[in-house]
């Protein structure tokens, strides 16, 4: 018979478990005590997270109840109400085994107040942004009884058809992992027991954001060097500088096999390369979906295989629940492996203090929504906003022009606040059109939406939009993409400005009125058959509960712009994936004046315009190349500058940066470096540190980095981590296509 812990013995294992009073030796004892008494019903249990499908105390039946007093339950995922959480919690605690239950949902950027999306955040290239809003949606989150949240999300992502790409830090490993980090920091903080911090999860381990076509959940090829030097890294850094409490697997298969059945994967390289010792949950239904790839032949092989692979606890799918007693009297699976994933959730529990204090306080609520909460929305907003063009200096714009207001985003106050905003709620989201109310007289401003929504054919909403048009002196045009044309399972084909957007765009031009266009979007949108259409070009992403007033502050000149692409911005979908961090080949596309296939002469013979890697009919650069943004100043590098020091194996690499413009800004001053020559092909440039450096109007400084071995290092393709010799170009500028060089050797 299982043993029945009620609150006094649960009061003594929370003293054995609490942060203070315990060593690890007592906690690891008190944990497999506890393990020893446990029935098999109960430690499958703990490895099942349920998804919960009431949204009430009322709601709960008996059903759910006994459930819940039998221990069949560890975690339950999408709580809505603090309420729910302490009514189910006690039943876990006072009528149940003692164990209580860890709720969890995917707070992904904000719980009640939305911060940009992560891709937006990471346009900001400040990791401490990203950090305090994680604290404060942690703040939020725990408030309301959630102490684990999916996220971060750093899967690099290279192809913006793929939705989930919003979600991402965008294209680059080094600020993949320094956003992974930032926001693993501000989930857990130094002491996860605090009632305001919660657990996160890396996910999704490993590769789903190489989705062949950019299509979701789609199979994913990436060979070894690959995998260990762009794909893996964010991981490393989150287990090794953040120490994540859990890690999540994938849905895709990689190389074959997917994720949540890859032993390869998350015993081979998780555990035993990473040094791992957190908990793994599976994905939606990852396990079971295995049968459907056609690796397991049915639910009881996927749950053997997922075990054995190294999954902890199974998110929604029960194959662990419903077979694993068989698994284990045949055999297939061991009481040893079962007792140390039981283990791993139970520790999780302790190190979350909730053996020691299970319930939480309803009036913590209050910090939803604050006063300091939404200043901070605010500004990471505003840091995320990427200034892409600025003819003829049009932005910042005068206070005393008329402004016609126009597009199907200016007043979209639910789709503003991007994917996977759960419980975000619109009515407390300030959208473009209010902050110019706010922010306007009267008389300067007027509205028309054009379309009703982003993907909107009609035009009949067009000759509203063109009667305003010719009455202003400038037209702001806001659009994009509503919040779920990106997110899970929301890819596209094709990356325009859906519906009829681009012939409003082209009407609204003709006016012959300046045209700002401010995009919301959760990817890069192509522009090229309608950008020369546009004066001034702003990317907002969706920028969350504040971002009206971000937008509002930037364009007419109260705040700077300071934000830098996290991602290559194609021309046309055709291009993608792009990415800066390309390979050479052995014929690169030339920087000399480029033949468009509509300029080759009649019958032009096979050979005459060359061969490189490009296409023919929008050549091989970007529309914006990775880590570009405009400013209201200008910047001038200069003087690049080196020493080594060969005892130490490091290189230091300086520039000299002015601000050469009239207003004080924020340049963020980025270090590339491409190893010459290697045993395997090496990209022509890779990010290797950045700084953000604000200058007032005239000053210069000196912005030095050092280089080591280690960032010089790579794995070669028998996934080995070496350093070779020899040498290395180098640039520091503005982004990824700055032309200055300079080399050493090591």
């Amino acid at each position: 018979m299982p043993i029945k812990i009620k609150r006094v013995t649960l009061s003594l294992i929370a003293t054995a478990f609490g942060y203070a009073l315990s060593s690890n030796a007592a906690m690891a004892d008190a944990l497999d005590d506890r393990i020893k008494a446990m029935s098999l019903q109960e430690k499958f249990g703990q490895m099942y997270q349920a998804p919960l499908e009431i949204t009430s105390v009322d709601e709960i039946d008996d059903d759910l109840r006994q459930s819940i007093i039998d221990g069949k339950i560890g975690s339950f995922i999408n709580p809505t109400s603090v309420e729910l959480v302490n009514a189910l919690q006690k039943i876990a605690v006072e009528e149940g085994n003692g164990i209580p239950i860890l709720f969890a949902r995917d707070v992904i950027h904000g719980y009640k107040t939305i911060f940009p999306i992560p891709l937006a955040q990471a346009a900001s290239w400040n990791p401490e942004g990203a950090k305090d809003g994680a604290q404060i949606a942690a703040r939020e989150a725990s408030s309301a009884g959630i102490r684990w949240t999916f996220s971060p999300m750093i899967d690099i992502s290279r192809d913006p058809r793929w939705g989930r790409i919003a979600e991402s830090y965008g294209e680059d490993p080094l600020l993949n992992s320094v956003f992974g980090v930032a926001t693993i920091k501000g989930y857990q903080g130094e002491d996860m027991s605090n009632e305001e911090r919660i657990a996160a999860c890396a996910k999704h381990f490993l590769g789903y954001g190489a989705a062949t076509g950019g299509r979701d959940y789609n199979t994913t090829y990436i060979p070894e060097p690959l995998l260990h030097n762009v794909y893996l890294p964010p991981f490393q850094a989150a287990i090794e500088e953040a120490n994540v409490a859990t890690v999540m697997s994938a849905f895709n298969d990689l190389n074959g096999v997917p994720a949540s059945v890859n032993g390869d994967l998350l015993t081979g390289i998780l555990r035993d390369e990473l040094q791992f010792k957190g908990m793994v949950v599976s994905d939606w239904d990852s396990v079971i979906e295995t049968v459907v790839h056609g690796v397991s032949a049915d639910q009881a092989d996927a749950a053997r295989k997922a075990i054995n692979a190294g999954v902890d606890m199974e998110m929604v799918s029960r194959s662990f629940q419903e077979n694993g007693a068989q698994l284990l009297r045949d055999h297939k699976i061991s009481d040893a492996q079962i007792d140390s994933k039981v283990k791993r959730v139970l520790r999780l529990k302790s190190n979350l203090g909730l053996f020691e204090k299970p319930y939480t306080d309803t009036s913590r609520q209050k910090s939803m929504l604050s006063d300091a909460h939404l200043k901070a929305a605010k500004q990471a907003a505003i840091e995320s906003l990427v200034l892409l063009k600025n003819t003829d200096n049009l932005l910042p714009l005068n206070p005393t022009m008329k402004v016609a207001l126009i597009g199907p985003m200016a007043d979209a106050a639910h789709d503003q606040m991007g994917t996977w905003a759960l419980d975000g709620e619109k009515q407390h989201s300030v959208t473009v059109l209010s902050a110019f109310t706010d922010k306007l007289n009267p008389k300067k401003l007027r509205y028309a939406e054009g379309l009703e929504t982003s993907r909107s054919l009609s035009h009949k909403g067009f000759k509203a939009a063109l009667k305003i048009a010719k009455k202003a002196d400038v037209i702001v045009y806001v659009g994009g993409e509503e919040s779920f044309l990106s997110g899970e399972a929301h890819s596209r084909a094709d990356i325009r400005m859906p519906g009829a957007q681009e012939a409003l765009v082209k009407a609204l031009s003709a006016s012959g009125k300046p045209i700002v266009v401010v995009l919301m979007a959760g990817r890069p949108l192509a522009l090229n058959d309608v950008i020369a259409n546009m004066d001034a070009v702003v990317m907002a992403w969706h920028p969350g509960t504040m971002g009206g007033p971000a937008i509002a502050d930037l364009l007419y000149g109260d705040a700077e712009p300071s934000g830098r692409l996290p991602i290559t911005w194609p021309k046309v979908t055709g291009q993608v994936p792009m990415y800066y961090n390309k390979k050479n080949t052995g014929r690169p596309a030339r920087s000399l004046p480029f033949t468009f296939m509509a300029d080759y002469p009649k019958e032009a013979h096979q050979h005459t315009l060359g061969h490189a890697t490009h296409y023919m009919d929008i050549g091989y650069e970007p529309q914006f190349p990775f880590g570009f943004g405009l400013s209201y100043s200008t910047m001038e590098y200069a003087k690049l500058l080196q020493s080594i020091n060969d005892a130490a194996g490091t290189v230091r690499v300086s520039v000299e940066l002015s601000n050469t413009g009239t207003r004080k800004t924020t340049e963020t001053v980025q270090l590339y470096v491409r190893d010459v020559l290697g045993s395997i092909t090496r990209p022509i440039k890779e990010l290797k540190d950045f700084k953000q450096v604000t200058l007032a109007a005239g000053e210069s400084r000196i912005v030095e980095f050092e280089l080591t071995k280690d960032q010089l290092s790579f794995f070669n393709n028998k996934g080995v981590k070496v350093f070779e010799p020899g040498t290395f170009e180098y640039w520091i500028g503005a982004n990824a296509a700055s032309k200055e060089k300079a080399s050493f050797k090591l």
